[in-house]
């Protein structure tokens, strides 16, 4: 039996674990690598192992960093089975149609932009639709909380819910090889406690061996409510200059959030009633009709509104503008729009155009309410540029910043600690988190043996 770690390792993006046991390699994860340009190329380089070899990947959640290189496992090879819940294969269908989409238009512009300048001909997109409609064919089992699926003699995993954003798990494997056996749980992405949509996270199962994120493992999150009291404010602050608000929003789960506490909002007077709300992504607008769908793994308060006969993501006053059209129209709007587009991180999509828009106005706001990872154009603002280059222009950051951290939807500090604990693990592998963030985290915990993998690095278990 073996641990293989080859993404997430000293870093907070591309997700990617490979276990050995009786004969079987299965992956818990296979996420693509975000942030800088460096960190893209790092989606195109060698997995670290031969991916026909793989038998079964195990999917904790749908976001792009857990599943978004599963397309490109299938270019090279993988033929096995994808095992995860109901919710993630629907929200993962969404998120890697999308991700191909936008890698095929990134190498059609890189490609014209190479003849315009008569370039070498630059590298094609890492997979293509035709890529992730072939993946979604090996989506196998759907995986019940609490219910053990058994993959092979002696390989079993149970999904428990992480809290994290819709269908979320933690995976426990129950390993046994020639006598020997093991429990080893992999956290996934915890949830923060305390956001209105999901159900509350359960304790995790006890376990010999931890593979756990770190995301925030440096630092608490501040309580929810005084998030939404400053999230109310900055809307508020900026209306009443007569600007706009731009709010990055990753599209699945934080969208969905941000919509449901804006309908609140406006339903308890704290927002004004004439605002006008725009949800300018169709990726999130997709994901947001998905949730209706499983009110089983939804909060009790999501679930009373349901019953009421109302929507508990749409108001009146709330726009979906899927059409490009309809998008290079809303800045149009001189004041008194709140504007929630993609990508969280201001990596692409069309939250650059509003920021192009809105940056340069001393009215307007900008509110960051995710995690911007290092060489992100959402972190340079956040970490005070005067200006940024925004489509190859320098755009002079005037706009207020705002950035609130508590809406977060992984766990910080004191809640990992907690969950780590009831676990009783003897030996911890810290992942998923920035290399100071591991080690402080590190330092906090007890009564286990604490590993740091580097990428690529194999354990025996």
């Amino acid at each position: 039996m073996q641990i293989q770690f080859h993404g997430a390792a000293q870093g907070v993006t591309g997700s990617c674990h490979l276990v050995e046991c009786a004969g079987r390699r299965l992956l818990v994860d296979c996420g693509m690598y975000q942030g800088s340009r460096e960190l893209a190329d790092d989606n195109a380089e060698d997995f670290g192992f031969d991916a026909k070899s793989i038998d079964f990947v195990l999917l904790t959640h749908a976001h792009l960093d857990h599943c978004g290189r599963l397309p490109l496992l299938f270019r090279r090879g993988f033929r096995g089975e994808v095992i995860t819940t109901a919710p993630t294969r629907e929200l993962a269908r969404l998120v890697l149609l999308d991700a191909a989409h936008v890698q095929e238009e990134d190498a059609a512009q890189r490609a014209r932009r190479a003849k315009r300048r008569s370039d070498a001909q630059p590298a094609a997109s890492q997979y293509t639709l035709i890529d992730a409609l072939n993946t979604l064919d090996l989506f196998g089992r759907a995986a019940e909380y609490n219910s053990p699926i058994e993959l092979s003699p002696g390989v079993r995993a149970t999904f428990v819910d992480a809290g994290h954003i819709l269908g979320s798990a933690s995976i426990l494997l129950d390993l046994q090889e020639q006598g020997a056996r093991r429990t080893v749980m992999f956290s996934g992405d915890l949830g923060n406690a305390g956001l209105p949509i999901l159900r509350p996270r359960p304790p995790p199962p006890a376990a010999e061996i931890v593979v756990m994120e770190t995301t925030y493992g440096d630092r608490s999150h501040r309580p929810i409510d005084e998030s939404v009291s400053e999230l109310y404010a900055a809307i508020g602050d900026a209306l009443r200059r007569g600007g706009n608000i731009v709010i990055p929003t990753f599209a699945v789960e934080r969208a969905q959030e941000l919509l449901y506490l804006l309908r609140d909002g406006v339903d308890h007077d704290r927002i004004p009633h004439g605002v006008q709300a725009f949800l300018d992504s169709p990726l999130a607008i997709s994901v947001t009709q998905i949730f209706a769908s499983y009110p089983q793994y939804c909060s009790t308060a999501f679930n009373e509104l349901l019953q009421q006969g109302r929507d508990p993501l749409n108001w009146t006053g709330l726009h979906f503008t899927r059409d490009r059209t309809d998008s290079a129209a809303l800045n149009r709007f001189a004041s008194g729009a709140v504007i929630m587009a993609g990508a969280g991180m201001c990596t692409g999509g069309r939250v650059r155009y509003h920021l192009k828009y809105n940056l340069p106005r001393r009215e307007s706001a900008i509110i960051f309410v995710g995690y911007a990872a290092r060489g992100t154009l959402a972190r340079r603002i956040i970490d005070g540029a005067s200006a940024v280059n925004i489509f190859g222009e320098d755009i002079a950051v005037r706009a207020s910043v705002h950035t609130i951290n508590g809406f977060s939807a992984h766990a910080g500090q004191t809640e990992l600690l907690a969950w780590h604990a009831q676990t009783g693990a003897a030996r911890t592998f810290l992942v998923h988190g920035e290399p100071d963030t591991m080690r402080q985290f590190a330092a906090r915990l007890e009564n286990t043996q604490v590993e740091l993998p580097a990428l690529h690095e194999a354990f025996a278990l």
